[in-house]
């Protein structure tokens, strides 16, 4: 088979180029980009992506098949069917290399019809540079990049009050939109640009911070012959995702109107904070794949699917989830209960396999930020440690040994933190007491003494014992045995 997708080998429809979006990865373009396909097939949003490559790196181009690339989406839909839709995506016009290619890229900014900017440039992405300058071709820093963008804009349209755009980006920071926001203002500052500038940068653009979620697994490689058998053509940029897809915008109430979402309900919510879904899918989903990581992983399992497979285990996240996590949120518990089910069904997609190892890194920082406070919120509500969360803070301590058993386990972390356990490796066989109370007292990164919470000492290093002796899930059987 050597016919490759392209729009001479395919027929499809063009749309104007309204949309610039920072990054070519494989998430954006099984998100946004599979989105705005099809507002542009059942609406008039009418809407062509030019994308803008950030990086500069020479790995082939979307150019090369007229932008063009299938986007299949696989799992469990709402009525709990394995589904698995194929569709060809015709929402993005072309690739600039901003590299090579920086004067086209500031033509872009010259055209009448622009009205969005997406922009997903890893975490690392929005950040700010001192040492950048107005006159680099170009910027190195994404917020820079797009600082010469909008000022390119401003001098063009001779600050046009009507062609300020909408800046949506889908890093995964904090409140994104207000940070890039705050970090143009920095470098307009330092590059001395007008105050006239500076005035429609603020009041004519709008910047919306966001939340995301979808589990993109990119190229299928281990399966690409089987599936371009099937489409009938080749495409070296065929992207898999999960069927579920969550997109949050804090911005105006307008935005459901521009997006045409009164026409085509997709999964898009406009809020007026994002805090309460950021809470939301930090505690669940990820407080459950973070839980999960040592607690399975030291039973031998391997992957999310694997563990949600295993009854044991599945009760154990169930429990977390539902009795220790949940009850400490504050949003509505229908909602959450809600989210929490359809969390359960993803991990069990039958077409995803998420390796654990592949969650575990930084996992002591990841414990920090989605469960240490409902651990806290827990303690101080019931006057009790909350089992699950302190078993999986056990599983953690043992699985940062590096070994259990006959199980090596390959650890990635900061280095202060990977050495503190060495020094520490003694312990797991002589004074798990010591080792307990020496992990609980690493303030520089729990940010307290967590061996001031009432019980918890006792209580975790009773349960690195059980799981030393006993295993994980061996430990959990007997909690869980009249549930499975």
């Amino acid at each position: 088979m050597d016919n490759y997708l392209n729009r001479q080998s395919m027929a499809n429809k063009q749309y104007p180029e309204k949309i610039l979006q920072f990054g070519e990865g494989n998430f954006l373009r099984a998100f946004i980009d599979w989105m705005v396909d099809q507002l542009n097939e059942k609406t008039d949003f009418n809407s062509g992506i030019t994308i803008v490559r950030p990086i500069d790196s020479t790995h082939p181009s979307i150019n090369e098949q007229d932008g063009l690339y299938t986007a299949i989406t696989r799992g469990i839909n709402e009525q709990q069917q394995s589904v698995s839709n194929v569709r060809i995506i015709n929402s993005v016009n072309r690739e600039i290399l901003i590299y090579s290619e920086y004067d086209k890229f500031l033509s872009c900014a010259e055209n009448p019809d622009l009205q969005w900017v997406f922009s997903n440039t890893t975490e690392a992405g929005i950040v700010y540079k001192q040492d950048v300058c107005l006159d680099d071709r170009p910027a190195s820093s994404f917020p820079a990049k797009l600082t010469q963008f909008l000022f390119h804009r401003y001098q063009h349209f001779n600050g046009d009050k009507s062609k300020g755009l909408i800046i949506i980006p889908c890093e995964l920071i904090d409140y994104n939109g207000e940070k890039l926001k705050e970090f143009i203002n920095k470098h307009a500052e330092d590059w001395n640009l007008p105050n006239d500038f500076i005035m429609w940068l603020n009041n004519h653009n709008t910047f919306c911070s966001t939340l995301v979620d979808r589990i993109v697994t990119g190229y299928p490689k281990n399966e690409i012959g089987k599936l371009e058998k099937e489409l009938g053509y080749k495409d070296k940029f065929l992207v898999t995702a999960e069927y579920f897809y969550l997109f949050v915008i804090q911005g105006p109430k307008e935005l459901e109107k521009k997006l045409k979402l009164n026409e085509l309900p997709l999964n898009i919510k406009i809020v007026d904070d994002i805090k309460p879904y950021k809470e939301r899918k930090v505690a669940i989903l990820n407080g459950a794949h973070t839980s999960m990581v040592p607690v399975a992983y030291l039973a031998g399992i391997k992957t999310v699917r694997e563990a949600t497979s295993n009854p044991i285990l599945l009760s154990f996240t169930k429990d977390l989830i539902g009795n220790e996590v949940i009850p400490v949120l504050s949003q509505d518990p229908t909602e959450l209960n809600a989210f929490a089910s359809a969390v359960i069904d993803r991990f069990n997609n039958p077409f995803i396999e998420h390796e654990l190892l592949s969650i575990a890194l930084n996992s002591l920082t990841k414990f920090k930020t989605r469960l240490l406070p409902q651990l806290i919120s827990y303690s101080n509500q019931y006057n009790q440690i909350p089992y699950c969360i302190a078993f999986s803070l056990a599983a953690l301590i043992v699985f940062y040994r590096g070994q259990f058993n006959q199980l090596s386990i390959p650890l990635n972390d900061d280095d202060y933190l990977l050495k503190r356990f060495k020094e520490w490796d003694s312990l797991y066989d002589s004074d798990t007491r010591q080792l307990t109370q020496n992990v609980l007292a690493m303030s520089d990164l729990w940010g307290l003494n967590l061996n001031e919470i009432p019980q918890l000492q006792e209580d975790v290093c009773q349960k690195i014992n059980a799981i030393l002796h006993n295993g994980t899930e061996s430990t959990l059987r007997e909690r869980y045995k009249k549930t499975i």
